[in-house]
């Protein structure tokens, strides 16, 4: 049996957005559950606060898959800020850049039922006030392909040039405010440059876009996972 698949929803996607997936995944024979996140769960993190009751919620979602499949090991899919977060899950530094509850877990360590991480449009990289200083944290305490054990995969999406012009306006800004610049290539929101990470096996693919309710074809469409699914076979 292939490993489990856990998928990371985007910033404040709930998991009900993956739905469909998920269901693909587990037709192609890779058992998958998506970390049952509701909009509500991202409301405590709004304005650049922790994230770790989100981590709380995908270490309980991890656990529990290990557990109902007799696994050591799980694989991880990121969708957009999920990835990022994940890199956070797996890392052994605490997570103590906030002021947190007295007692509360703040080093997670996962990376050691962690076999694979695949982030899919993950702006590794932003210059938004609000978002740098959890992508600081990431960055600077788990640089790049970080973990040892963990084998990095990302995906990155070229559907949409950044222009200041209708129609591509929205695509400019969201890439100058994740890489400081916008007149590039990315999948709507998250530039190409910033969906790779050093020392990862980095993708890009042709005509893809950011999210599931996006126009055409996103990184969860049957034709484009079909071009990195076999990264969660081997």
């Amino acid at each position: 049996m292939m490993l489990p698949t856990v998928i990371v929803p985007g910033y404040f996607a709930p998991a009900t957005e993956y739905q469909a997936f998920e269901q693909l995944l587990t037709q192609w024979s890779i058992p998958t559950v998506t970390v049952p996140l509701t909009k509500w769960d991202w409301v405590p993190t709004l304005g650049g606060r922790s994230i770790r009751p989100i981590i709380e919620k995908i270490d309980r979602t991890v656990q529990d898959v290990r557990q109902r499949f007799n696994t050591a090991e799980v694989n991880l899919v990121g969708h957009s800020a999920g990835g990022w977060i994940s890199r956070i899950y797996l890392g052994a530094q605490c997570y103590d850049i906030h002021p947190e509850p007295a007692g509360s877990v703040q080093c997670w360590q996962a990376h050691q039922w962690v076999h694979r991480l695949i982030t899919l449009g993950t702006p590794h990289t932003s210059q938004e006030r609000w978002t740098r200083k959890n992508l600081d944290f990431v960055n600077t305490s788990y640089p790049g392909a970080f973990e040892p054990t963990v084998r990095y995969v990302c995906v990155a999406g070229k559907s949409v040039y950044g222009e200041k012009k209708l129609g591509q306006w929205l695509a400019y800004s969201s890439y100058e405010l994740t890489c400081g610049r916008g007149d590039c290539w990315g999948d709507g929101i998250t530039p190409v440059e910033s969906a790779h990470l050093a020392g990862a096996e980095n993708i890009t693919l042709e005509g893809v876009r950011h999210a599931p309710k996006s126009a055409g074809l996103w990184y969860g469409s049957p034709s484009v996972v079909e071009q990195w699914i076999d990264y969660l076979r081997d």
